[in-house]
């Protein structure tokens, strides 16, 4: 009996060693209670709602409809001489992404010359094909008085389809360079990046200007004059 007592207990081990490695290696029959790469638990969770979606602001959170950039970004404040920019026509390109009723431009007056003798000064927008589409009345008695950004309203609203239009200004009389000067959303230079004529983002055209004429060649946009610091104006439009 002894003898056939120890030739089993060699036999009794080599079997429980099987067992253990056969559970060792076995598929897990419930995944959610494992912990390895096969579970649930080891894959990632979707991002939290309104996190990685976060949009930077829009004209609509501001009750405009359009604007040539964040407000909240206008710091640089264009001066330039009568002289320099007197009868010019100065054009920013504004690219509308839906219809809209334009009625009004906003500008961005940031300083005041009290002794400026204004007069013939505009507000217009020319479409792609150098057609003026609107312009306003003569503003040189708003540029006089609250360096704020105002609206300037349109002679008359117009329906403006998805496209590229281009914001018109014209100054015209006399005033002291650093006092009358406007918002703007950065250099003249570097706005037009990448850029030729006709589609110029900041240009000039023409000299000699009393009113915005009813059609301008954009290829013949010149950026002489924006290049001497006459830096790119904010605007708004609603």
């Amino acid at each position: 009996m002894s003898t056939r007592t120890t030739a089993a207990r060699p036999l009794a081990v080599a079997l429980a060693a099987l067992f253990v490695l056969t559970g060792c290696t076995s598929p897990d029959k419930d995944p959610k209670a494992a912990g390895g790469s096969g579970s649930p638990a080891a894959v990632a969770a979707p991002p939290a709602a309104g996190g990685a979606g976060f949009e930077g602001p829009r004209p609509q959170d501001q009750n405009l409809l359009a604007w040539t950039g964040d407000p909240n970004d206008a710091g640089h404040v264009t001066a330039q001489s009568a002289a320099g920019v007197g009868g010019r026509v100065t054009l920013v390109r504004i690219v509308l992404r839906q219809e809209i009723t334009w009625s009004n431009i906003w500008l961005g007056l940031a300083g005041l010359d009290q002794g400026a003798q204004l007069s013939n000064c505009y507000l217009g927008v020319y479409d792609a094909t150098g057609t003026l589409r609107a312009a306003s009345p003569d503003i040189s008695p708003q540029l006089m008085t609250d360096p704020v950004a105002k609206p300037l309203p349109l002679a008359k609203p117009f329906t403006a389809a998805p496209g590229t239009y281009f914001i018109a200004l014209l100054l015209n009389g006399n005033w002291a360079t650093n006092a009358l000067t406007l918002k703007s959303t950065g250099a003249g230079i570097s706005v037009n990046a990448g850029l030729a004529p006709p589609n110029l983002r900041y240009s000039t055209l023409l000299t000699g200007q009393n009113s915005l004429p009813p059609t301008v060649n954009l290829a013949e946009q010149s950026t002489s004059t924006i290049n001497t610091g006459w830096a790119s104006q904010w605007y708004g439009i609603s």
